[in-house]
């Protein structure tokens, strides 16, 4: 018994080894760049998508790095309803300020919706987005793109969230509109409410 020991161990050392078990992988989480921007009726903080809206986070974030959104202002107020609308911010296409357009990232290819507090680019034709904003108030679903829909289908492309300053928000919201002024009547304020400074903050995860 003793001879045969060696070749029962050089068979134990012999047999494969048991397969090891797969391992868990989590999904990465998305790379959120922090901004915040400064406007006269107080602070608005933004956490952007760079993960999954990578052009259209690195297109806000050009027109911050380079401030060129020092010093302009929100605009527009669409309200639909108490609490339900959107606010809308930018460059209003100032020669000084506007830089070239981006491809455009619609929501089937982001994930990203057009929920409450979402930010988004305004655009005309896709692909001509540059440097004007949107943010939501309540959920927006019509602002999505939808394949089932004619014509242009694509949506807004929406690229980041508030983080704090909904209430600032809400307030540009209820501002008064002027009923004759500008190409949106009724939906551009009297006293835009401007914009002191915008900065990067962080990037996180």
């Amino acid at each position: 018994m003793i001879a045969l020991l060696p070749l029962a161990l050089l068979a134990l050392q012999s047999a494969p080894a048991a397969p090891p078990a797969p391992a868990t992988t989590e999904a990465p989480k998305p790379v959120m760049v922090r901004v915040a921007m400064q406007t006269s009726l107080g602070p608005v903080v933004l956490d952007l998508d760079r993960t999954h809206a990578p052009i259209t986070t690195a297109n806000f974030l050009r027109y911050v790095d380079q401030h060129r959104l020092d010093g302009v202002t929100f605009y527009r107020s669409v309200r639909v309803a108490p609490d339900f609308g959107f606010v809308q911010f930018g460059i209003q296409n100032e020669p000084r300020r506007i830089l070239p357009p981006i491809v455009h990232e619609p929501t089937t290819k982001t994930g990203i919706k057009h929920l409450n507090g979402t930010i988004s680019v305004a655009r005309l034709a896709p692909g001509t987005a540059r440097g004007d904003f949107t943010i939501m108030v309540g959920d927006q679903p019509s602002l999505d793109a939808d394949p089932s829909k004619p014509g242009d289908n694509l949506g807004y492309a929406a690229f980041g969230h508030v983080v704090e300053g909904m209430d600032v928000i809400h307030a540009i919201l209820d501002q008064p509109a002027d009923p004759s002024k500008g190409p949106f009547k009724g939906e551009m304020l009297a006293a835009p409410v401007k914009i002191l400074s915008a900065k990067r903050l962080t990037v996180t995860q």
